[in-house]
């Protein structure tokens, strides 16, 4: 399957038309045509801006995947029916795009009515605004109640993973051991996802945590930031390159989401899909972040 990276539109509300303009079509340019939007970005504004220069460049449309997401409130997390199908259709209206490619629940929701879901996707399906569905920071056992009351398929879900915060994949080396890393802090999302066809799509894809930011030439992290200089170097790419190839190694075929607002950041990271790590370089990043083999 093609690897595939997608732009994060977290960070746009600060961009001109202008500026946000030649960001799309560069990205579109290296094929990084994911677009991540949520409806809560930028106070709505991100679904703006980027609606603007959709108005002013029409043709651009159909070369896009717009995605984005719904359920986080100030201060609570609403997945009713009517939440849903209304911010859908704000989303819509603000991005003018017609429709959705993809629609993701952001978060999990205490009080969520699995058979309100249904008919709220349902809706949108079937009068065309959405063309796919999928989750977001959601366990094995929520996607199951999602596949059990929903008739719509779950397709993506996204989560937090990076070379830092790679909890789903250290606990799968740990099975049925007594170390720290054994415990369950995931509850196996990466092997539900890639068992039941479900594309995993990676947040923060470049941060170590929210306090500590990007882990790149974060003084926390020398031995990371060492490894990735010596592999980039290896490649003639830059260590951000060599960060997302990590993630593009995988097997399960995750989606990094980038969020930068940089072009020459864009053309940089997306060389990572032509770079096909070593294992042994792909440990050794692992590695040297402080995790531990059985």
């Amino acid at each position: 399957m093609e690897k595939q990276i997608s732009l994060g539109m977290m960070r746009i509300n600060n961009l001109s038309i202008e500026e946000l303009e030649n960001l799309i079509n560069e990205a579109l340019n290296q094929n990084i045509t994911l677009f991540d939007h949520a409806n809560i970005y930028g106070n709505n504004k991100c679904e703006e801006l980027f609606g603007e220069v959709l108005k002013r460049n029409k043709d651009l449309r159909k070369r896009m995947i717009i995605q984005s997401k719904c359920g986080i409130c100030n201060g609570y997390y609403d997945s009713s029916k009517e939440h849903i199908i209304d911010e859908t259709l704000k989303s819509i209206k603000r991005l003018n795009c017609d429709y959705l490619d993809i629609l993701l629940i952001h978060r999990p929701d205490a009080l969520i009515d699995y058979k309100e879901v249904n008919e709220a996707f349902n809706y949108l399906y079937e009068n065309g605004y959405v063309k796919e569905f999928g989750v977001s920071n959601m366990n094995p056992y929520q996607m199951e109640l999602f596949k059990k009351y929903v008739k719509q398929p779950i397709k993506y879900n996204q989560v937090q993973f990076s070379i830092v915060h790679s909890n789903m994949v250290q606990e799968g080396l740990f099975v049925n051991m007594n170390e720290k890393e054994a415990l369950p802090t995931s509850q196996g999302i990466l092997e539900y996802c890639y068992l039941n066809d479900i594309k995993v799509q990676a947040w923060s894809s470049l941060m170590a945590s929210w306090s500590e930011g990007t882990f790149i030439d974060n003084p926390n992290y020398p031995k990371l930031n060492d490894k990735l200089e010596e592999i980039a170097n290896k490649y003639k790419v830059n260590k951000n390159t060599i960060a997302i190839a990590w993630i593009l190694r995988l097997p399960q075929n995750i989606i990094p989401i980038i969020g930068t607002t940089s072009i020459n950041r864009i053309k940089e990271i997306s060389q990572a899909i032509n770079i096909n790590l070593t294992r042994k370089e792909w440990y050794e990043l692992f590695l040297s972040v402080g995790h531990i083999l059985p």
